[in-house]
């Protein structure tokens, strides 16, 4: 399995393949922490514009050529909803980038590539000058987390890539605790 990660720059095709929806129009388009209040079509299009230039909305993550994975990575201060958060505070200074979504495609799930994600997220973020990165990840206490609930990642997948627990915060994910994890570039 042949697994390369690319900034999602010019990449829109491949981003709707692995974030768009799969049936009907409704989705995400990973607009939750930018701006959830935006129609469908106009999620579309602020995504489009975002892949269309410098640094892009995040990387992906190809298996053989084939788009199968996304992770949102970029400067916290672009995320609209964290900017704003009552449960995932600011700390410290400047303006770390964030990685606040994980997205693999059926078919390629198991295989490890949330770390693919993790480790080209690490890279693109330190790429365009970031000196932190940050996640907001579920405390699963070794246990598993659903599909659904778990586009934030894991304290565990966060730990084994050098991040290091800040805080823990008032927020959840499948009814886990979040932590704000942070690792200086």
């Amino acid at each position: 399995m042949a697994v390369e990660v690319l900034p999602a720059v010019d990449r829109f095709d491949d981003f709707a393949t692995v974030a768009g929806p799969k049936t009907g129009v409704r989705g995400c388009w990973c607009m939750a922490y930018r701006n959830s209040g935006l129609g469908m079509a106009e999620r579309i299009g602020y995504m489009q514009g975002e892949c269309a230039s410098e640094p892009g909305p995040g990387v992906l993550a190809y298996v053989d050529g084939q788009p199968a994975g996304w992770c949102s990575i970029a400067p916290r201060s672009s995320y609209r909803r964290l900017t704003r958060s009552r449960t995932i505070p600011h700390i410290g200074d400047g303006d770390p980038w964030a990685a606040v979504c994980f997205v693999v495609r059926a078919g390629y799930r198991k295989r490890g590539l949330m770390h693919d994600l993790l480790d080209g997220a690490i890279e693109h973020a330190r790429s365009h000058g970031a000196r932190v990165v940050e996640g907001y990840p579920a405390d699963t206490a070794g246990g598993r987390i659903d599909v659904t609930s778990g586009y934030v990642g894991t304290v565990a997948l966060f730990e084994s890539h050098g991040f290091e627990r800040a805080l823990q915060t008032s927020g959840q994910s499948g009814h886990l605790p979040r932590w704000l994890m942070r690792r200086s570039l």
